[in-house]
């Protein structure tokens, strides 16, 4: 790992200002990804901005029928919270199954949506929820977030600075892990609500997706079975050494049949 310069400002206005400085600067949230990546010489930023000193960007709220999550909460203080477990018990079951204990204890909400890793699982939630990113210059609606392989509509020096989740009548997150490293080979977020129905793939292509005619099936009928009449096509789907193109297009209509059984 490179030696690099460590900034840790107490404002978002201040972080703001350090990143609009020039050079590589990269955002420190959790660390599980970057940190990794400069291990492996994959990443060598000039700088580290950490966010972990701001204040309010810990909260976890829920009122009018929204829960509110703080871009620094860790997965763990996700998994635990009582009012998120009452309004969206998904949402709690998807951020227990994150990673290991490690990885729950420091990775962040918005460090996992800001990285967009093709196999996480905080972007099928944003999807599956039609959540609101939150950010100190705009606010992005999930639907228009992600936009590939590591990309993001995040501008330069843009800070997410929590993520609005609409609670819906019913959802369920079920993720085909990778036995190892529990990242998705495939995993889909199942809802229904104000917003309609709403299915989320992650693991499967280059980012999150929706999943349209796994959508209209379950409109038409909430069951596992008119997920299994889908048929997925394996175009633009992700091939490698755990799972070709195809088979991930096998599990995804497998996985969102799972997911709609056990919505509550």
């Amino acid at each position: 790992m490179n030696a690099f310069e460590l900034h840790q400002p107490k404002d978002l206005a201040s972080a703001a200002t350090l990143a609009g400085g020039g050079g590589d600067l990269r955002f420190l949230a959790g660390g599980q990804s970057i940190l990794a990546s400069m291990k492996l010489g994959l990443a060598s930023p000039d700088a580290m901005i950490d966010l972990s000193l701001i204040p309010d960007m810990k909260a976890i709220t829920v009122a009018g029928g929204v829960v509110k999550i703080g871009a620094m909460a860790k997965h763990a203080d996700v998994a635990a919270n009582a009012d998120v477990k009452k309004a969206i018990p998904a949402l709690a079951d998807l951020a227990g199954g994150i990673g290991d204990r490690q990885v729950r204890n420091m990775g962040t909400i918005g460090g996992s949506l800001a990285n967009s890793d093709p196999a996480a699982c905080y972007p099928a939630a944003a999807l599956g929820l039609g959540a609101m990113i939150h950010t100190n210059k705009r606010n992005i609606a999930a639907d228009s977030f992600f936009l590939g392989l590591y990309e993001t509509a995040l501008d330069a020096g843009e800070i997410i600075t929590a993520v609005s989740f609409p609670v819906p009548e019913k959802a369920a997150y079920v993720k085909f892990k990778n036995s190892a490293s529990r990242f998705a080979l495939v995993g889909v977020f199942v809802s229904k609500g104000a917003q309609g129905v709403r299915v989320a793939v992650t693991g499967a292509a280059s980012c999150a997706f929706r999943a349209t005619a796994l959508e209209t099936a379950l409109a038409n009928s909430w069951t596992a079975a008119a997920c299994n009449a889908v048929k997925m096509s394996a175009d633009n789907l992700n091939g490698d050494l755990h799972a070709s193109a195809e088979y991930r297009a096998h599990l995804i209509p497998v996985i969102a049949g799972r997911a709609a059984a056990a919505a509550k």
